[in-house]
């Protein structure tokens, strides 16, 4: 075996153990939370030694890190997947906003961490949690520019607009239906355009 076949074997088989290990932490993570999830059981279900993770992750922090930052890339491209370039604004985003809720409520590691954060109040998980709603207003902010760019929506404060934006779409989606009648998909993408052409703060 050559030198460069040799080095391109190793490199390959350190990707797979990396994730390995970052799927077995998602796994763990997933089933038992993050406070109760310790580096032997990741070891254990990546079928690794726990120093093999350390050669890849210094500590639980960075490990969780690395998985939310994955989750969020994910979450963004199954919204970019739901725009469509013909569709106005307006529709476009109650449509992302909706794929990136549905995303949050369904995938197991975020039922978990919001789990977590409520029975617990565990730091890590609170934080990491505010990164991925830090992450879906930065994506808002990038879609309102953009909007206001070619004049489809007036100018507005793009950060405050992006903020409300979630926080009504989580009220009407999920907050509404504790004492009301579902609103449908379609009254919801009312009360969104109604909002984001004439209700935006200045």
């Amino acid at each position: 075996m050559t030198k460069k076949l040799k080095w391109s074997t190793e490199v390959d088989m350190a990707t797979d153990r990396r994730k390995m290990i970052v799927e077995a932490a998602t796994k763990s993570f997933s089933l038992f939370g993050y406070k109760a999830t310790t580096m032997d059981q990741v070891a254990k279900l990546a079928n690794v030694g726990k120093g093999t993770i350390y050669t890849f992750f210094k500590n639980k922090e960075e490990l969780f890190e690395e998985i939310i930052s994955s989750l969020v890339k994910e979450m963004m491209a199954e919204a970019e997947a739901v725009i469509q370039p013909d569709v106005p604004f307006t529709e476009n985003v109650h449509h992302a906003l909706y794929r990136l809720l549905e995303f949050r409520s369904q995938h197991q590691l975020m039922i978990k961490l919001v789990q977590e954060e409520t029975e617990m109040g565990t730091l890590a998980v609170s934080e990491m949690l505010q990164h991925v709603e830090d992450a879906i207003i930065a994506y808002l902010k990038k879609k309102i520019d953009l909007a206001i760019a070619k004049g489809a929506i007036p100018p507005t404060d793009t950060e405050l607009s992006s903020f409300l934006l979630l926080k009504m779409y989580i009220a009407l989606v999920s907050d509404w239906e504790r004492n009301h009648q579902p609103l449908s998909s379609e009254q919801i993408a009312e009360i969104m355009k109604v909002f984001l052409v004439n209700g935006l703060p200045k």
